[in-house]
């Protein structure tokens, strides 16, 4: 079996693949990576930098593979993690995931992340524009005064990203799938597809009907996409 670690989206909590735990088999299992500052973990400090995010879920990836085979799944925002924990296990001598799967995420080469107004409409209308789907908490003013702290948090991470890592770097000796949502707008089909320069081994690729957030509609079956991969 391999161990399937999951990595949330800007602003999400591991709650977001809850449902996959459900979907185990003897082929591979969903093992949600919580972040924090979020969920059960909501009064610990967020990151405040992209080092002190990678060095952190490389060891809470790490602790949960325990020893047994794993692979390391993200979307968006935890897609960019992901890849960054796995190159960092890869330099460091740690246990390397059987597979690297990014969801709705460009490649590193593609930059140009943007911080969230610190006027809260301004924000919500963005995050909303780049996604219709996924933020509707953001209508009731109590869930949006706890959930834009988090999501500004991991945009300012993001924003840190072009001085964390160059543009070029030598490629992963892993396998790696990428997907997108065939509409998204954020992860484009060019800046998707750029992710098969950045392994020496097996890569595919999938579209999935849908934008941004298109796994919210989908888990089911990107479920089995993934299961497939291993």
């Amino acid at each position: 079996m391999t161990l399937v670690m999951c990595l949330p989206y800007a602003g999400a909590g591991a709650g977001v693949y809850r449902s996959w735990k459900a979907l185990a088999t003897d082929r591979a299992r969903a093992v949600p990576i919580q972040l924090p500052g979020r969920e059960e973990e909501f009064s610990r400090p967020r990151y405040t930098s992209f080092p002190e995010c990678v060095a952190d879920v490389t060891r809470r990836i790490t602790e949960a593979a325990a020893g047994e085979s794993f692979a390391v799944f993200g979307h968006s925002f935890g897609g960019l993690i992901a890849y960054e924990v796995t190159r960092h296990l890869c330099e460091t001598g740690g246990p390397v995931p059987e597979r690297l799967i990014v969801s709705g995420t460009r490649s590193p080469r593609y930059r140009g992340y943007a911080g969230l107004s610190d006027d809260d409409d301004e924000a919500v209308n963005r995050l909303t524009s780049d996604s219709a789907r996924g933020f509707e908490a953001l209508n009731n003013p109590e869930l949006r005064a706890i959930l834009l702290p988090t999501l500004r948090s991991d945009a300012r991470l993001l924003e840190q990203y072009g001085d964390y890592r160059p543009e070029e770097c030598d490629p992963l000796p892993v396998p790696l799938t990428a997907l997108r949502g065939v509409s998204d707008t954020l992860a484009t089909s060019e800046g998707v597809a750029d992710w098969k320069t950045f392994t020496t081994k097996d890569y595919a690729e999938y579209e999935m009907p849908g934008g941004h957030l298109y796994l919210l509609d989908s888990m089911p079956e990107l479920w089995r996409v993934i299961e497939e991969q291993l």
